[in-house]
Protein backbone atom coordinates (compact mmCIF):
# COMPACT_ATOMS: atom_id res chain seq x y z
CA UNK A 1 0.00 0.00 0.00
CA UNK A 2 1.11 3.88 -0.74
CA UNK A 3 2.09 5.63 2.10
CA UNK A 4 2.28 9.64 2.08
CA UNK A 5 3.74 11.80 4.36
CA UNK A 6 2.17 14.84 5.76
CA UNK A 7 4.56 17.14 3.91
CA UNK A 8 3.92 15.02 0.69
CA UNK A 9 0.00 15.61 0.66
CA UNK A 10 0.47 19.03 1.07
CA UNK A 11 3.29 19.07 -1.67
CA UNK A 12 0.85 17.64 -4.00
CA UNK A 13 -2.44 19.41 -3.00
CA UNK A 14 -0.33 22.43 -4.10
CA UNK A 15 0.82 21.60 -7.66
CA UNK A 16 -2.62 20.58 -8.79
CA UNK A 17 -2.14 17.18 -10.80
CA UNK A 18 0.76 18.66 -12.61
CA UNK A 19 2.91 15.51 -10.80
CA UNK A 20 0.56 12.69 -10.68
CA UNK A 21 1.16 9.17 -12.05
CA UNK A 22 -1.47 7.87 -14.18
CA UNK A 23 -3.68 5.60 -13.01
CA UNK A 24 -3.80 2.77 -15.29
CA UNK A 25 -1.71 2.72 -18.71
CA UNK A 26 -2.48 4.43 -22.22
CA UNK A 27 -1.52 1.15 -24.32
CA UNK A 28 -1.04 0.14 -27.93
CA UNK A 29 -4.20 -2.49 -29.01
CA UNK A 30 -2.06 -5.81 -29.60
CA UNK A 31 -2.96 -7.72 -32.73
CA UNK A 32 -4.70 -10.42 -30.71
CA UNK A 33 -5.87 -11.39 -27.02
CA UNK A 34 -7.40 -13.87 -25.59
CA UNK A 35 -10.17 -11.88 -24.16
CA UNK A 36 -11.61 -8.88 -25.57
CA UNK A 37 -14.56 -7.06 -23.30
CA UNK A 38 -16.37 -4.65 -25.15
CA UNK A 39 -17.44 -2.36 -22.30
CA UNK A 40 -15.71 -0.11 -20.28
CA UNK A 41 -18.24 0.42 -17.65
CA UNK A 42 -17.91 -1.27 -13.64
CA UNK A 43 -19.28 -4.22 -15.51
CA UNK A 44 -16.62 -4.80 -17.84
CA UNK A 45 -13.78 -3.68 -15.66
CA UNK A 46 -14.80 -6.05 -13.04
CA UNK A 47 -15.00 -8.74 -15.72
CA UNK A 48 -11.24 -7.96 -16.76
CA UNK A 49 -9.77 -7.98 -13.18
CA UNK A 50 -11.48 -10.90 -11.71
CA UNK A 51 -10.38 -13.09 -15.37
CA UNK A 52 -6.93 -11.71 -14.40
CA UNK A 53 -7.21 -12.17 -10.60
CA UNK A 54 -9.30 -15.17 -10.32
CA UNK A 55 -7.93 -16.87 -13.49
CA UNK A 56 -4.63 -16.28 -14.60
CA UNK A 57 -6.23 -15.06 -17.53
CA UNK A 58 -4.26 -11.84 -18.53
CA UNK A 59 -3.66 -11.00 -21.98
CA UNK A 60 -7.47 -9.24 -22.09
CA UNK A 61 -8.52 -5.98 -23.55
CA UNK A 62 -11.20 -3.81 -22.51
CA UNK A 63 -12.80 -2.31 -24.89
CA UNK A 64 -14.48 1.50 -24.56
CA UNK A 65 -16.12 3.68 -27.20
CA UNK A 66 -16.03 6.20 -24.86
CA UNK A 67 -14.48 7.19 -21.43
CA UNK A 68 -14.42 4.48 -18.54
CA UNK A 69 -17.80 5.14 -16.26
CA UNK A 70 -19.46 7.33 -19.05
CA UNK A 71 -22.36 5.16 -19.17
CA UNK A 72 -24.71 3.71 -15.96
CA UNK A 73 -21.58 3.12 -14.05
CA UNK A 74 -21.91 6.76 -13.63
CA UNK A 75 -25.41 7.31 -14.15
CA UNK A 76 -26.79 5.46 -11.17
CA UNK A 77 -27.92 6.43 -7.41
CA UNK A 78 -25.21 4.08 -6.29
CA UNK A 79 -27.24 2.01 -4.36
CA UNK A 80 -26.10 -1.61 -2.89
CA UNK A 81 -28.20 -3.91 -1.24
CA UNK A 82 -28.70 -8.18 -1.52
CA UNK A 83 -32.74 -8.09 -0.40
CA UNK A 84 -33.37 -10.85 -3.25
CA UNK A 85 -35.89 -13.69 -2.34
CA UNK A 86 -36.04 -15.65 -5.81
CA UNK A 87 -33.91 -18.87 -6.66
CA UNK A 88 -31.66 -17.60 -9.06
CA UNK A 89 -31.25 -14.27 -7.67
CA UNK A 90 -30.81 -14.52 -3.94
CA UNK A 91 -27.63 -15.45 -4.00
CA UNK A 92 -25.97 -14.18 -6.34
CA UNK A 93 -26.88 -10.81 -5.18
CA UNK A 94 -25.33 -11.36 -1.29
CA UNK A 95 -22.41 -12.66 -3.11
CA UNK A 96 -22.21 -9.35 -4.95
CA UNK A 97 -22.82 -7.37 -1.44
CA UNK A 98 -19.82 -9.46 0.07
CA UNK A 99 -17.62 -8.83 -2.22
CA UNK A 100 -18.90 -4.66 -2.08
CA UNK A 101 -17.46 -4.92 1.84
CA UNK A 102 -14.13 -6.20 1.00
CA UNK A 103 -13.68 -3.68 -2.41
CA UNK A 104 -11.94 -1.13 -1.08
CA UNK A 105 -9.61 -3.71 0.52
CA UNK A 106 -8.92 -5.99 -2.58
CA UNK A 107 -8.85 -3.15 -4.80
CA UNK A 108 -6.42 -1.02 -2.68
CA UNK A 109 -8.51 2.06 -3.66
CA UNK A 110 -11.21 3.50 -1.82
CA UNK A 111 -14.46 2.53 -3.39
CA UNK A 112 -16.41 4.34 -0.44
CA UNK A 113 -18.41 1.80 0.37
CA UNK A 114 -21.06 3.18 3.02
CA UNK A 115 -23.55 0.42 4.83
CA UNK A 116 -26.02 3.19 5.79
CA UNK A 117 -28.86 0.73 5.95
CA UNK A 118 -31.66 0.83 3.31
CA UNK A 119 -35.62 0.88 4.60
CA UNK A 120 -38.21 -0.32 1.75
CA UNK A 121 -41.80 1.13 3.38
CA UNK A 122 -44.64 -0.63 3.41
CA UNK A 123 -48.08 0.62 2.56
CA UNK A 124 -50.44 -1.37 3.77
CA UNK A 125 -50.96 -4.89 5.34
CA UNK A 126 -50.66 -6.77 2.51
CA UNK A 127 -47.55 -5.32 1.90
CA UNK A 128 -46.33 -6.07 5.29
CA UNK A 129 -46.95 -9.53 4.66
CA UNK A 130 -44.90 -9.89 1.65
CA UNK A 131 -41.94 -8.24 3.19
CA UNK A 132 -42.54 -10.94 6.28
CA UNK A 133 -41.71 -13.24 3.59
CA UNK A 134 -39.36 -11.84 2.08
CA UNK A 135 -37.44 -11.19 5.03
CA UNK A 136 -37.64 -15.27 5.74
CA UNK A 137 -36.03 -15.93 2.70
CA UNK A 138 -33.45 -13.81 3.35
CA UNK A 139 -32.58 -15.15 7.23
CA UNK A 140 -32.96 -18.43 6.10
CA UNK A 141 -30.13 -18.15 3.45
CA UNK A 142 -28.11 -16.24 6.04
CA UNK A 143 -28.67 -12.67 4.55
CA UNK A 144 -30.04 -10.07 7.08
CA UNK A 145 -33.56 -8.53 7.45
CA UNK A 146 -35.57 -6.94 9.90
CA UNK A 147 -39.08 -6.15 10.26
CA UNK A 148 -40.33 -2.97 12.03
CA UNK A 149 -43.88 -1.59 12.64
CA UNK A 150 -44.96 1.65 11.86
CA UNK A 151 -44.17 3.08 15.83
CA UNK A 152 -40.65 1.50 15.20
CA UNK A 153 -40.31 3.62 11.94
CA UNK A 154 -41.32 6.64 13.39
CA UNK A 155 -39.38 6.69 15.93
CA UNK A 156 -36.49 5.94 13.82
CA UNK A 157 -37.38 8.12 11.06
CA UNK A 158 -39.71 10.67 12.18
CA UNK A 159 -39.17 13.40 9.21
CA UNK A 160 -41.71 11.09 7.15
CA UNK A 161 -45.55 11.65 7.02
CA UNK A 162 -46.70 9.49 9.46
CA UNK A 163 -50.33 11.82 9.41
CA UNK A 164 -53.89 10.44 9.18
CA UNK A 165 -54.17 11.97 5.45
CA UNK A 166 -50.62 11.04 4.53
CA UNK A 167 -50.92 9.73 0.56
CA UNK A 168 -49.45 6.44 1.29
CA UNK A 169 -49.93 5.61 4.70
CA UNK A 170 -46.74 3.93 6.70
CA UNK A 171 -47.39 0.75 7.87
CA UNK A 172 -43.88 -0.29 8.71
CA UNK A 173 -40.71 -1.17 6.41
CA UNK A 174 -38.21 -4.33 5.98
CA UNK A 175 -34.97 -3.31 6.89
CA UNK A 176 -31.29 -4.63 5.31
CA UNK A 177 -28.72 -3.15 7.63
CA UNK A 178 -25.84 -4.34 5.44
CA UNK A 179 -27.01 -2.03 2.24
CA UNK A 180 -26.22 1.31 1.44
CA UNK A 181 -24.17 3.15 -0.99
CA UNK A 182 -20.90 3.02 -3.04
CA UNK A 183 -19.09 6.13 -4.92
CA UNK A 184 -19.69 5.29 -8.68
CA UNK A 185 -17.09 6.90 -10.20
CA UNK A 186 -14.33 5.18 -7.49
CA UNK A 187 -15.95 1.63 -8.67
CA UNK A 188 -14.91 2.00 -12.56
CA UNK A 189 -11.36 3.96 -11.46
CA UNK A 190 -10.82 1.10 -8.85
CA UNK A 191 -11.57 -2.05 -11.18
CA UNK A 192 -9.84 -0.44 -14.27
CA UNK A 193 -6.34 0.25 -11.98
CA UNK A 194 -6.55 -3.11 -10.20
CA UNK A 195 -7.35 -4.95 -14.41
CA UNK A 196 -4.50 -2.51 -15.25
CA UNK A 197 -1.97 -3.60 -12.64
CA UNK A 198 -2.32 -7.31 -13.55
CA UNK A 199 -1.59 -6.83 -17.46
CA UNK A 200 -5.10 -6.07 -18.87
CA UNK A 201 -5.20 -3.42 -21.38
CA UNK A 202 -7.73 -0.98 -21.60
CA UNK A 203 -8.45 0.87 -24.56
CA UNK A 204 -10.67 4.00 -24.61
CA UNK A 205 -11.75 6.09 -27.58
CA UNK A 206 -12.43 2.92 -29.52
CA UNK A 207 -15.91 1.93 -30.53
CA UNK A 208 -17.04 -1.05 -31.57
CA UNK A 209 -18.27 -1.67 -35.34
CA UNK A 210 -18.43 -5.24 -36.74
CA UNK A 211 -17.24 -8.61 -35.46
CA UNK A 212 -14.44 -10.50 -37.14
CA UNK A 213 -15.43 -14.12 -38.49
CA UNK A 214 -14.06 -17.34 -39.42
CA UNK A 215 -15.92 -20.33 -40.41
CA UNK A 216 -19.18 -19.32 -38.69
CA UNK A 217 -17.14 -18.39 -35.08
CA UNK A 218 -16.60 -14.64 -33.94
CA UNK A 219 -13.04 -14.14 -33.41
CA UNK A 220 -12.20 -10.55 -32.85
CA UNK A 221 -13.75 -7.21 -33.22
CA UNK A 222 -13.87 -4.39 -36.13
CA UNK A 223 -13.31 -1.25 -34.28
CA UNK A 224 -13.29 2.46 -35.67
CA UNK A 225 -9.54 2.44 -34.89
CA UNK A 226 -8.77 -1.12 -36.77
CA UNK A 227 -9.56 -4.55 -36.14
CA UNK A 228 -8.36 -6.59 -33.03
CA UNK A 229 -8.70 -10.50 -32.93
CA UNK A 230 -9.71 -12.82 -29.82
CA UNK A 231 -10.50 -15.94 -28.86
CA UNK A 232 -13.56 -15.09 -26.78
CA UNK A 233 -15.65 -11.98 -27.34
CA UNK A 234 -17.32 -10.49 -24.09
CA UNK A 235 -20.48 -7.66 -24.32
CA UNK A 236 -20.90 -5.51 -21.27
CA UNK A 237 -22.73 -2.71 -22.95
CA UNK A 238 -25.60 -2.53 -20.85
CA UNK A 239 -28.51 -0.20 -22.86
CA UNK A 240 -26.83 -1.19 -25.99
CA UNK A 241 -26.31 -4.93 -25.70
CA UNK A 242 -29.21 -5.19 -28.31
CA UNK A 243 -27.11 -3.45 -30.70
CA UNK A 244 -24.11 -5.02 -30.00
CA UNK A 245 -25.67 -8.42 -30.27
CA UNK A 246 -27.54 -7.90 -33.81
CA UNK A 247 -24.18 -7.01 -35.15
CA UNK A 248 -23.92 -10.78 -34.21
CA UNK A 249 -27.38 -11.49 -36.03
CA UNK A 250 -28.73 -12.20 -32.25
CA UNK A 251 -32.12 -10.98 -31.51
CA UNK A 252 -32.21 -10.32 -27.55
CA UNK A 253 -35.59 -10.50 -24.99
CA UNK A 254 -34.57 -6.82 -24.25
CA UNK A 255 -36.06 -3.42 -24.28
CA UNK A 256 -33.74 -0.03 -23.84
CA UNK A 257 -35.57 2.20 -21.78
CA UNK A 258 -34.26 5.73 -19.84
CA UNK A 259 -34.05 6.36 -16.15
CA UNK A 260 -33.49 9.65 -14.20
CA UNK A 261 -31.92 9.92 -11.48
CA UNK A 262 -31.57 13.96 -9.60
CA UNK A 263 -29.26 15.21 -7.00
CA UNK A 264 -30.89 18.42 -4.84
CA UNK A 265 -28.77 21.45 -3.16
CA UNK A 266 -26.76 20.67 -0.40
CA UNK A 267 -28.74 20.12 3.34
CA UNK A 268 -27.79 19.39 6.57
CA UNK A 269 -27.29 15.50 7.85
CA UNK A 270 -30.79 14.29 7.34
CA UNK A 271 -31.19 10.90 5.52
CA UNK A 272 -28.68 8.86 7.27
CA UNK A 273 -30.02 5.83 5.30
CA UNK A 274 -31.04 4.27 1.79
CA UNK A 275 -35.17 4.76 1.92
CA UNK A 276 -37.13 3.16 -1.19
CA UNK A 277 -40.84 4.42 -1.42
CA UNK A 278 -42.84 1.22 -2.77
CA UNK A 279 -45.53 2.72 -3.08
CA UNK A 280 -44.66 5.84 -5.65
CA UNK A 281 -41.54 4.04 -6.81
CA UNK A 282 -39.03 6.18 -5.14
CA UNK A 283 -35.63 5.77 -3.72
CA UNK A 284 -33.67 8.63 -2.10
CA UNK A 285 -30.42 8.89 -0.25
CA UNK A 286 -28.22 11.60 1.10
CA UNK A 287 -24.57 12.34 -0.39
CA UNK A 288 -21.60 12.67 1.54
CA UNK A 289 -21.83 16.67 -0.30
CA UNK A 290 -25.29 16.69 1.43
CA UNK A 291 -27.27 16.46 -1.58
CA UNK A 292 -30.19 14.74 -1.82
CA UNK A 293 -30.32 11.88 -4.20
CA UNK A 294 -33.32 10.89 -6.24
CA UNK A 295 -34.98 7.88 -8.56
CA UNK A 296 -37.66 7.03 -9.83
CA UNK A 297 -39.65 5.15 -12.27
CA UNK A 298 -38.49 4.48 -16.28
CA UNK A 299 -39.24 7.09 -18.98
CA UNK A 300 -41.82 4.34 -20.65
CA UNK A 301 -40.74 4.43 -23.88
CA UNK A 302 -38.10 2.88 -25.84
CA UNK A 303 -34.38 5.39 -25.91
CA UNK A 304 -30.92 5.19 -26.44
CA UNK A 305 -30.82 9.32 -25.18
CA UNK A 306 -29.76 9.69 -22.19
CA UNK A 307 -31.84 12.35 -20.56
CA UNK A 308 -35.63 11.61 -19.99
CA UNK A 309 -38.66 13.53 -19.66
CA UNK A 310 -40.39 16.19 -17.59
CA UNK A 311 -43.48 13.92 -16.74
CA UNK A 312 -40.91 11.65 -14.49
CA UNK A 313 -39.41 15.04 -12.88
CA UNK A 314 -42.75 15.87 -12.25
CA UNK A 315 -44.17 12.87 -10.24
CA UNK A 316 -40.45 12.13 -8.82
CA UNK A 317 -40.54 15.01 -6.60
CA UNK A 318 -44.34 14.77 -6.30
CA UNK A 319 -44.04 11.52 -4.49
CA UNK A 320 -40.73 12.86 -2.49
CA UNK A 321 -42.74 15.91 -0.84
CA UNK A 322 -45.81 13.46 -0.15
CA UNK A 323 -42.88 10.45 2.06
CA UNK A 324 -41.39 14.01 3.40
CA UNK A 325 -42.98 17.01 3.48
CA UNK A 326 -39.91 19.04 4.62
CA UNK A 327 -38.26 18.96 1.28
CA UNK A 328 -40.70 21.14 -0.40
CA UNK A 329 -38.52 24.02 -0.76
CA UNK A 330 -35.75 21.99 -1.92
CA UNK A 331 -34.09 22.97 -5.20
CA UNK A 332 -33.17 20.67 -7.59
CA UNK A 333 -29.68 21.08 -8.45
CA UNK A 334 -29.07 19.16 -11.34
CA UNK A 335 -30.47 15.77 -13.41
CA UNK A 336 -29.18 12.80 -15.80
CA UNK A 337 -30.21 9.57 -17.11
CA UNK A 338 -28.70 5.93 -18.15
CA UNK A 339 -30.19 3.50 -20.32
CA UNK A 340 -31.86 0.41 -18.79
CA UNK A 341 -31.65 -2.59 -20.86
CA UNK A 342 -34.76 -4.17 -19.72
CA UNK A 343 -35.44 -8.05 -19.87
CA UNK A 344 -38.83 -9.39 -19.83
CA UNK A 345 -38.58 -10.92 -16.22
CA UNK A 346 -36.59 -8.37 -14.10
CA UNK A 347 -33.67 -10.90 -14.05
CA UNK A 348 -30.36 -10.56 -15.74
CA UNK A 349 -28.02 -12.49 -18.77
CA UNK A 350 -24.91 -13.81 -17.85
CA UNK A 351 -24.07 -16.46 -20.51
CA UNK A 352 -22.25 -18.24 -23.43
CA UNK A 353 -24.34 -17.12 -26.65
CA UNK A 354 -25.65 -19.01 -29.53
CA UNK A 355 -23.18 -17.02 -31.65
CA UNK A 356 -20.10 -19.18 -31.48
CA UNK A 357 -17.26 -17.12 -29.54
CA UNK A 358 -19.39 -14.55 -28.11
CA UNK A 359 -20.54 -13.95 -24.32
CA UNK A 360 -23.05 -11.66 -23.26
CA UNK A 361 -23.71 -9.47 -19.76
CA UNK A 362 -26.66 -7.44 -20.03
CA UNK A 363 -30.20 -7.02 -19.04
CA UNK A 364 -29.84 -5.51 -15.96
CA UNK A 365 -32.83 -3.70 -15.31
CA UNK A 366 -32.66 -1.61 -12.16
CA UNK A 367 -30.30 -3.81 -10.48
CA UNK A 368 -26.65 -3.15 -12.40
CA UNK A 369 -24.71 -1.19 -10.19
CA UNK A 370 -25.55 -3.33 -7.59
CA UNK A 371 -24.36 -5.69 -9.16
CA UNK A 372 -21.20 -4.83 -10.32
CA UNK A 373 -18.31 -7.21 -8.35
CA UNK A 374 -20.93 -10.27 -8.44
CA UNK A 375 -21.24 -9.62 -12.18
CA UNK A 376 -18.01 -9.35 -13.12
CA UNK A 377 -16.83 -12.25 -10.99
CA UNK A 378 -19.44 -15.07 -12.13
CA UNK A 379 -18.70 -13.40 -15.64
CA UNK A 380 -15.14 -14.16 -15.47
CA UNK A 381 -15.71 -17.14 -14.25
CA UNK A 382 -18.59 -18.17 -17.54
CA UNK A 383 -16.02 -16.89 -20.07
CA UNK A 384 -12.74 -18.53 -18.20
CA UNK A 385 -14.66 -22.11 -17.88
CA UNK A 386 -17.23 -21.82 -20.61
CA UNK A 387 -19.93 -22.83 -17.99
CA UNK A 388 -21.60 -21.05 -15.52
CA UNK A 389 -21.02 -20.81 -11.66
CA UNK A 390 -23.75 -21.84 -9.89
CA UNK A 391 -24.38 -18.06 -8.47
CA UNK A 392 -25.09 -17.11 -12.42
CA UNK A 393 -27.00 -20.46 -13.77
CA UNK A 394 -30.29 -19.18 -13.94
CA UNK A 395 -29.10 -16.32 -15.94
CA UNK A 396 -29.23 -17.94 -18.90
CA UNK A 397 -30.29 -16.53 -22.67
CA UNK A 398 -33.13 -19.98 -23.50
CA UNK A 399 -34.93 -19.11 -20.30
CA UNK A 400 -36.74 -16.75 -22.59
CA UNK A 401 -37.46 -19.34 -24.99
CA UNK A 402 -38.37 -22.24 -22.59
CA UNK A 403 -40.71 -20.21 -20.41
CA UNK A 404 -38.45 -20.02 -17.15
CA UNK A 405 -39.08 -16.38 -15.59
CA UNK A 406 -37.06 -15.19 -12.87
CA UNK A 407 -39.90 -13.20 -12.18
CA UNK A 408 -38.62 -11.00 -9.09
CA UNK A 409 -40.91 -7.71 -9.29
CA UNK A 410 -38.78 -6.60 -6.56
CA UNK A 411 -35.82 -6.33 -8.73
CA UNK A 412 -36.24 -2.74 -8.77
CA UNK A 413 -37.10 -0.26 -5.66
CA UNK A 414 -40.28 -2.31 -4.88
CA UNK A 415 -38.77 -5.41 -3.24
CA UNK A 416 -42.25 -5.74 -0.75
CA UNK A 417 -44.76 -5.09 -3.80
CA UNK A 418 -45.31 -8.93 -4.53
Amino acid sequence: MTRYSALSVIRHALAGNSNWGRAWRDPEARSRYDVVIVGGGGHGLATAYYLAKEHGITNVAVVEKGWLGGGNTGRNTTIVRSNYMMPGNTMFYERSLKLWENLSQDLNFNAMVSQRGQYNMCHSPAQMDAARRRGNIMRANGIDAELFDREEMKRRLPYLDFSETARFPIHGAIYQGRAGTVRHDAVAWGFARGADRLGVDILQQREVTGYLWERGRIVGVETSRGDIRANKVALCVAGHSSRLAEMAGLRLPIESHCLQAFVSEPYKPLIDSVITYGGAHLYISQSDKGGLVFGGDLDMYNSYAQRGGLPVVEHTFASAKALIPGLSRLKLLRQWAGIMDMTMDGSPIITRTPVDGLYLNGGWCYGGFKATPASGWCFAWTIAKDEPHEDNAEFTLDRFERGYQIDEKGVGPTPNAQ
